[in-house]
C-alpha cells in the first residue's frame, strides 16, 4: 500500500511540474513575441488630462507618421515624444499625447495612450481604433526594418492578449483624413501587410 501511494505522490508531482512548466513556456513565448516597450511613465510622459475608455477588442488600426525628426535610443526618442505630449496637451488642448503607440527606428515601441484608452489620431477612428505612429518622415524612405519588425510584433501581440479583434482591419490615417500621414513610401509597404483595408 505504501509504494502504491508513493507513486501516485511522484505521479502527481510530475503532472504538476510538467503543467506548470507549460504554462511558464506559454506565458514567456508570449512576452518573446510582443515587441519591446517603454512604458509612458519611462519616457517622461505625463498623465492623461482625461481618460476615455474603449471598448475592446478594438477593430481598426491607423497607421500615421509623426512628420518629426527620427530617433533611435531612450533619450532621443523621449525628448521627441515629450516635446509632442506638451503641444498636443497645450496648444491642440488634447487631453494626452494622440496616438496610442509610437515606434522608434531602433524597432523600440513607445506606449502613448496605450491600450484601451481613446486617441486623437484620425477623426472618426478614435473610439473604436489604435493608433499607431512611427516617429520620423516617411514620405520618400521607410522606417527601418527593426521599426517595421516591431509594428507587426505589436499588432500580433495586440491580438492575442484579446486587445484587438482577430479580424482587426488596416488602414492609413490618409485613406479617411484628410492628411498625407503616413507618407507615400509607409502607405505603399501597409498595402502588403495583413488585414489591409483598401476600402475602409
Amino acid at each position: 500500500m505504501f509504494p502504491t501511494a508513493r507513486l501516485c505522490t511522484l505521479i502527481a508531482t510530475t503532472a504538476l511540474i510538467v503543467v506548470v512548466a507549460g504554462v511558464s513556456g506559454k506565458a514567456r513565448h508570449r512576452a518573446e513575441d510582443c515587441p519591446q516597450t517603454k512604458l509612458k511613465r519611462q519616457w517622461g510622459g505625463k498623465p492623461s488630462q482625461n481618460l476615455h475608455y474603449q471598448v475592446r477588442p478594438i477593430r481598426f488600426v491607423v497607421i500615421h507618421h509623426t512628420v518629426t525628426g527620427e530617433c533611435s535610443g531612450l533619450l532621443q526618442c523621449a525628448q521627441i515624444l515629450q516635446g509632442m505630449q506638451a503641444y498636443h496637451q497645450t496648444d491642440l488642448n488634447y487631453d494626452d499625447i494622440s496616438y496610442n503607440f509610437l515606434i522608434g527606428n531602433d524597432g523600440v515601441v513607445y506606449e502613448g495612450t496605450g491600450w484601451g484608452l481613446r486617441g486623437a489620431h484620425t477623426y472618426g477612428y478614435n473610439a473604436n481604433g489604435t493608433g499607431i505612429a512611427f516617429i520620423g518622415n516617411y514620405g520618400e524612405k521607410l522606417p527601418t526594418p527593426a521599426a517595421l519588425r516591431a509594428a507587426k510584433q505589436l499588432l500580433a501581440c495586440g491580438v492575442r492578449q484579446g486587445e484587438l479583434s482577430e479580424d482587426y482591419g488596416l488602414i492609413a490615417g490618409s485613406q479617411v483624413i484628410s492628411t498625407q500621414s503616413p507618407g507615400l513610401t509607409l502607405y505603399n509597404e501597409i498595402q502588403e501587410w495583413p488585414h489591409w483595408l483598401s476600402n475602409p
